[in-house]
């Protein structure tokens, strides 16, 4: 079983990351900055519906600024989801501000409600983290699924990704007679080839969600990262493999007994195939973030010396002892994996 260490550094935003960011339509000047929801005065505790505590305080700012907090919050909702239609902010309001000081990125999340018919939405205002903003492009390009956000300066911006938490999950859910077993299995083990092949650690059950969606003859299952603050930052390969984790242990029991070893082996051809597809698609902006995070070193040295080690071993491959940063170190396993899959084509 692996763990995690608790404290992981901020990386700030490089000139050279800022450009890319900039090129890529992710950067926009934001009127409210995570600095400025830090200069809360009161504070409480936020329970769930059955009494336990969330992890989360309520915060409140000072009467003088909360007006414009709140417009900016709204203005800040609108770039993110309407890229600035300013119609669309009048009927919105800020419901409620929640801090979270558990954690690495001690974020804020703004539940905003539609006051037309009262449906709400969520989304997170963090301090402008590099390395969790690589996570996210990298969520962006070579994952299933299209992730907003938006970085000014030292605040990044981020959408809510809705989905029921894995903990939660497991601990309710796992077990209902209308949920196919072996469609959850499958997931997992999809999810779990994602992760390592873009090298995304620390997917404990509580930092992934489960999207359910109801087909025409049974239930689909989808599983999302929510949490992209270790990317590729541990030293050590199998903090990137989510089946190491004692908190998965009923999605690797689920898989053990109820998935031949061939079939497991042909999810994982599968989603290796499609992540070829999605390199070759984001082939251009990939050697563009490559390019201006590869100097970047996003870890420390006895880290990045340890991974180098596992991965050429993993891949047979002497030329991973010659990086000296993780994101050398991704671009190559990403290289090996494209081969791989090319190779059996």
């Amino acid at each position: 079983m692996e763990y995690i260490s608790r404290k992981k550094p901020h990386y700030p935003v490089s000139p050279a990351f800022g450009k890319y960011l900039t090129r890529h339509g992710r950067t926009v000047p934001l009127p409210v900055s995570y600095d400025m929801l830090r200069d809360f005065r009161e504070s409480v505790i936020l329970y769930d519906h059955e009494g336990r505590d969330t992890l989360w305080e309520t915060v409140f700012h000072p009467p003088s600024v909360t007006e414009e907090i709140h417009r900016g919050l709204k203005r800040t909702y609108s770039l993110l989801k309407s890229t600035g239609y300013t119609q669309a902010e009048e009927h919105l309001h800020v419901e409620r501000i929640d801090f979270c000081v558990f954690g690495n990125s001690k974020p804020f999340r703004i539940r905003i409600v539609n006051t037309y018919n009262e449906v709400h939405d969520y989304f997170y205002v963090k301090v402008a983290d590099a390395s969790r903003i690589w996570g996210l492009e990298l969520e962006h390009l070579l994952s299933p699924y299209r992730i907003n956000y938006l970085v000014d300066g030292r605040t990044l911006i981020e959408e809510h990704i809705a989905g029921v938490p894995g903990d939660v999950f497991a601990a309710g859910h796992i077990d209902r007679r209308e949920f196919n077993p072996r469609r959850i299995a499958k997931e997992f083990v999809k999810f779990n080839e994602r992760c390592f092949m873009r090298l995304l650690g620390d997917m404990r059950s509580y930092n992934f969600v489960f999207d359910i969606a109801r087909d025409f003859d049974d239930i689909q299952f989808r599983i999302r990262a929510i949490d992209f603050d270790q990317q590729s930052y541990e030293g050590r390969k199998n903090v990137y493999l989510p089946q190491f984790f004692k908190e998965n242990g009923g999605f690797v029991s689920q898989v053990s007994e109820l998935l031949h070893p061939d079939v497991i082996t042909q999810y994982q051809m599968e989603e290796r195939s499609l992540f070829h597809r999605r390199v070759r698609g984001e082939y251009h902006r990939l050697s563009d973030l490559q390019r201006a995070l590869a100097q970047e070193p996003f870890s420390t040295s006895e880290k990045i010396d340890g991974l180098r080690r596992e991965l050429a071993d993993y891949h047979h491959r002497d030329g991973f002892l010659k990086c000296t940063t993780m994101p050398q170190l991704l671009h190559l396993h990403i290289k090996c994996f494209v081969k791989m899959d090319l190779r059996k084509a």
